[in-house]
């Protein structure tokens, strides 16, 4: 269903707004690594590895600038081949497959990891399986930046926990989109990355409410991310 679901949203979007440009958080994420690590997160000819890269918006916008190379996958054909057209000539390999699989990539190659609202749809066991592969592939002290759905403040995601369980803690079916999605706590996000990477910022979105104090807007958390050697 997941991958049915992304083939039709990427030719007609329907519920969600597909864009071509790069994502604020991650333009965020740049200018603060840039300015806060200790050397060059982003060396020239470097690797940045883009989990779930739809339409290859970020992992492109970032190669370009940068001047590095990159790997991204998506398990939506459609969304590659929006990726290779927009991609041109630049060092950037994209490929159809899903991220339950052994990433194609040599251990300790990888200086940037993008996961931007990706990884939660995959199940518990799949979760764990991925990050044992981005903890293979990446280098010491590389990044990654994450980000996803926050439980707390999230009143639409406690009424589809407690109305369309998934079978798994803090998991639920989506009602309109039918497909599988987790929702983080902070504590559970502390516990999944220690103690393999330092936390340098945890950015939660605003609780979207409307006038009358209603829920309207799903609420995410981006992560800044250093690997540990």
């Amino acid at each position: 269903m997941t991958k049915r679901f992304w083939e039709k949203e990427y030719k007609n979007p329907a519920h969600l707004e597909i864009s071509g440009e790069p994502s604020g958080d991650m333009l965020s994420f740049v200018r603060w690594a840039e300015r806060n690590a200790e050397w060059n997160p982003f060396p020239k000819n470097g690797m940045i590895l883009d989990i779930g890269c739809g339409n290859g918006r970020n992992i492109i916008a970032l190669a370009r600038e940068a001047k590095m190379k990159g790997y991204g996958f998506d398990i939506s054909e459609e969304a590659i081949r929006q990726a290779k057209k927009m991609a041109g000539n630049l060092p950037v390999k994209f490929e159809v497959r899903n991220a339950t699989k052994e990433l194609p990539l040599e251990d300790a190659s990888v200086d940037i990891v993008l996961d931007m609202m990706s990884s939660h749809f995959l199940k518990k066991e799949e979760r764990a399986n991925l990050l044992k592969e981005i903890l293979r592939v990446m280098k010491p002290y590389g990044w990654l930046f994450f980000k996803s759905f926050l439980l707390e403040g999230d009143q639409h995601a406690l009424r589809m926990l407690k109305e369309n369980p998934a079978g798994e803690e803090g998991a639920y079916i989506h009602p309109k989109i039918g497909v599988y999605e987790y929702v983080w706590t902070e504590k559970a996000l502390r516990e999944f990355f220690f103690p393999y990477f330092k936390i340098h910022k945890l950015i939660k979105s605003y609780k979207h409410v409307t006038e009358k104090g209603k829920p309207w807007k799903r609420r995410t958390v981006s992560l800044y991310l250093e690997k540990l050697p």
